[in-house]
């Protein structure tokens, strides 16, 4: 539920500016803007405000507005005042823009004479800018996010190489010869250092070799090219994650562990006298000795011990684990003052749209759109507890989703818009409101189609227990 409820808070966010974008280059060029909505308010709104005679009225749980409110029976001044709302279909928002033709209005729902006021009595240039300023809203908010995340708390970074006990692989990358433990060393004789780079290269470039390292040895991996499409098919959301130590961050009253003598701190590092250090060798080991005595090895302040314990039908020791990055492994954390935040966050935001693009080609690749994913899989990426710096990378990252997915020129997004109005500015020529209206139908359909395969996926990977 915690995960839903980050989810709603950062679309609500991010449709809020990307919307309030149009609404104020809108207002910048005297166009008027008749209804501001947060959510779709398909049958009825839970709040409506609009300032009229001088000050403002509100109503709530109301499905339409009594006739004081409509602009026929207000005074002209009144009438470029913007309608206000709250809807309860929470999929998005919309910024109704007097004469313009959108998901929300045809062409037969427009007066015959156009108006001063309205977007289609608008030079060019100018309608460019008010269905362009969404896309630049967010994009810019995402920027500005990272950088005030880098300015706060700064940024960690785990190399490659430094996390020592290897990685775990998923069942495609066994499949291509990896074996958990390993390490990447290199991928077509390029050493590797990031994380999120070896991970791009390895989906996307398609290499010949990987060289690992495995048991204190380099290994090369001849790979199948055909990695990407095993992905797909298995849906796996990472390649690999690091195999983490079994550190104990504290210990539960009365547990196993507690009445033999552990502490907080102790890094088990053996179970029945057979080494292992990673938490995904150890639970298993545990687990196969339970309701039995069993000798458990550790070090404590850089000095092994050991200590025997009677495990019970539970397999488990009763600790918690320490889970913390940073305090496991060697990271590398970069402060920033607020200057310096500023280019970083630019830098950053800029790369992470490039591998996001990057990463589209996948949906081309055989099983690719069977691997798209709709809210479920947009709520599996948030934490299922509150914590404000993931809330506000993934808002950031989702910000640059939304800008470039509305920059592509489909009909019914802003992308489409962009290019209608390039389009005019170049030729001289503005596209009917016939052509207009079809073209919107048709984009409106495409994405409704979109819609229902990603939340579709997510609905049978839920009814099939793979969420």
């Amino acid at each position: 539920m915690t995960r839903w409820i980050l989810l709603l808070l950062s679309l609500t966010l991010l449709v809020m500016t990307h919307e309030l974008g149009h609404l104020l280059v809108a207002k910048l060029f005297r166009t008027r803007v008749r209804r501001f909505y947060i959510f779709f308010n398909w049958g009825f709104s839970i709040f409506k405000a609009r300032k009229f005679n001088g000050k403002w009225h509100f109503l709530f749980f109301n499905r339409e507005e009594p006739n004081s409110w409509k602009d026929e029976n207000l005074l002209p001044s009144d009438q470029n005042n913007t309608l206000w709302g709250l809807g309860w279909v929470p999929l998005g928002g919309y910024c109704d823009i007097a004469g313009m033709i959108d998901e929300s209005k045809s062409s037969g729902d427009l007066p015959s004479e156009p108006q001063p006021w309205e977007y289609r009595s608008k030079p060019a240039w100018q309608r460019l800018c008010i269905v362009s300023a969404g896309v630049v809203v967010n994009f810019v908010s995402a920027l500005l996010i990272f950088s005030m995340i880098f300015c706060h708390w700064g940024k960690d970074e785990l190399p490659l190489r430094n996390a020592t006990l290897g990685y775990n692989y998923i069942e495609p990358m066994h499949e291509e010869g990896f074996a958990d433990g390993d390490i990447i060393y290199a991928i077509d004789g390029r050493q590797q250092y990031d994380y999120a780079d070896a991970g791009m290269s390895l989906l996307l470039d398609n290499p010949s070799t990987v060289t690992v390292m495995r048991d204190g040895a380099l290994v090369d991996l001849n790979m199948s090219g055909r990695l990407l499409e095993k992905v797909n098919r298995k849906r796996a959301d990472r390649l690999m994650s690091p195999r983490m130590p079994f550190v104990v961050k504290s210990l539960a009253a009365g547990s196993p562990a507690e009445r033999a003598g552990m502490m907080p701190g102790d890094s088990v590092v053996s179970v029945g006298g057979k080494p292992m250090a990673a938490y995904s060798d150890i639970a298993p080991a545990l687990a196969a000795a339970a309701d039995s005595d069993i000798v458990i090895g550790f070090y404590r302040q850089g000095r092994l011990d050991s200590v025997m314990l009677h495990l019970p039908q539970t397999g488990k020791l009763g600790v918690m684990l320490e889970t913390d990055i940073a305090r496991l492994f060697t990271v590398e954390h970069t402060s920033y003052s607020f200057f310096q935040a500023l280019p970083a966050g630019i830098k950053f935001g800029w790369k992470t749209l490039v591998e996001y693009v990057s990463s589209l080609r996948a949906v081309f690749a055989p099983g690719g759109l069977q691997a798209l994913g709709g809210f479920g899989t947009m709520s599996s990426i948030f934490p299922n507890h509150f914590d404000w710096q993931s809330f506000w990378s993934i808002t950031a990252m989702l910000a640059l989703i939304l800008a470039f997915m509305n920059i592509i020129p489909i009909p019914g997004l802003d992308g489409g818009h962009i290019v209608f109005t390039l389009w005019e500015i170049v030729t001289g020529k503005k596209p009917g409101d016939r052509f207009l209206d079809v073209a919107q139908s048709i984009g409106m359909l495409l994405l409704l189609a979109l819609m229902v395969l990603a939340n579709g996926n997510d609905l049978w990977r839920w009814l099939s227990g793979k969420f």
